[in-house]
Order: C-alpha cells, then structure tokens, then sequence
C-alpha cells in the first residue's frame, strides 16, 4: 500500500502570536456575581471591622471586600452589617472612612431602589453550626478568657449569678468574644468554607499552640499577633 500513499514533508506552522491589544474574558463564578452574598464571609468581614485595635491594613481589605457586594435588605438586618459600616464612617484613618462612605452610601441607595425584590437565602446545616460552636468554645478555654455578665458588663454578677447560676446561661457569655469569632471565621475561610480533615487539624493546632504558648497566646490576646497571619501559620 505504501506505493499508493504520497509522502510529503511536515511543514512547522509557527506558532500565532496573541494580540496583545486584545480583551481576556474571564469565566466568571457565582460567588463572583455582586449579588451572590456568602453570609459567612459578612460576618468574617464584620468582625475584622469591628476587632478592637484592627490594623489600617485589614479595615481597608475588608472595606473593598465589601464594597464588591450588596446584601438584601435581609441579610443587613440578620448581620447588622450596615450598622458596622456605618460606625466606620467616622473613623480617623480618612481612606478607611472614604470607603466606609462608599460602601454605605451605594447598598443603602440600592436598596432603596429595589425594595419589593425577593431574595434567596442559604443557611450552614446544623451539624456544621455545631461543629462550629464547638470549635469556639475549645478556641475560648484554649485563651482563657474571662466570663462576665451581659446585662452588667461586669465580671462578677451577683444578681445574675443568684438568678442563672450555671455560667453557660445566655446571660453570661466570654468577653473578648470577638477574638474567638474571629479566629474561628478565618480557619473556617482559610479551609474553604468546609468543616473537613483540614479544618479540624487546624483548629487542634491552633487550640494546642494556645494552651502550651503562653508568649503567642499573650500576643494574640493584646493584638500585636494579627489573627490572620497566627491562623495562616497553623493552617494544616
């Protein structure tokens, strides 16, 4: 057959060079649409926003983070988000308040616009809300932190100590609570929004390196350890 078959040389087609002056689409995902909200990553960004002593940095990131969403009217309301950025429009940085201007100023114009819309809302199992929890209280001994009294704001409540004796009634609960919630959001981020092998690793190492590091975990308690990088250097 071979005397049937014509044999010609290969010829290198030269590879096309792109047109540097032309547009790069982009798939784009659900989570990247403005008005596909994540509720956890509402609350993660809340609470770097209101963290105590939080670094210009992380107020910044979590400010334009915010600004490529709008929430429903629903979820403003469940997270008191809109209050959050609120408050920071007073802030003394002036980009940090310029943001927290922006912000504000586009969800609230939005919403005034598209009031009668329905929105969609999707809520974590109960299972990972209680894995979760969990994961807080382990978090909150692990610093050992100091329980104290709601209604009070005192350590040492008689009043409610006599009417709620057990210290895990609602009317108790950890100060610098917000140190704990923060943490957990950000392993809880870091491990892509999944209560997997990942996550629990993490959150042991972090619980281990805060029972047995007395020095990391005076730092991260006074602020001079961010959150982020003591999570980031954990992560398993």
């Amino acid at each position: 057959m071979d005397k049937f078959v014509i044999r010609r040389p290969r010829i290198q087609n030269s590879p096309q060079k792109k047109d540097p002056g032309g547009k790069i689409y982009k798939q784009a995902t659900i989570e990247s649409l403005k008005r596909v909200v994540v509720i956890e990553d509402i609350k993660r960004w809340k609470t770097m926003l209101e963290f105590p002593d939080q670094t210009r940095e992380n107020l910044v990131e979590a400010l334009r983070e915010l600004k490529k969403k709008i929430p429903s009217r629903e979820v403003l309301k469940s997270t008191r988000i809109g209050h959050t950025v609120n408050k920071m429009r007073q802030h003394s940085d002036p980009e940090v308040a310029c943001l927290a201007r922006e912000v504000y100023t586009e969800w609230r114009t939005f919403i005034e616009k598209h009031l009668d819309r329905p929105s969609i809302e999707v809520r974590s199992d109960p299972k990972t809300e209680t894995f979760r929890k969990n994961a807080q209280k382990l978090l909150s001994e692990a610093l050992e932190l100091e329980r104290g009294c709601t209604l009070h704001g005192v350590q040492d409540c008689r009043p409610c100590s006599l009417l709620f004796p057990q210290p895990t009634h609602s009317a108790w609960h950890i100060m610098d609570h917000l140190l704990v919630e923060n943490i957990e959001r950000e392993t809880f981020h870091l491990c892509s929004r999944l209560i997997n092998g990942p996550y629990r690793r993490t959150v042991r190492a972090l619980v281990f390196t805060l029972k047995h590091r007395a020095e990391i975990r005076a730092q991260v308690k006074n602020g001079s350890l961010p959150v982020g990088t003591f999570v980031q250097n954990h992560k398993k």
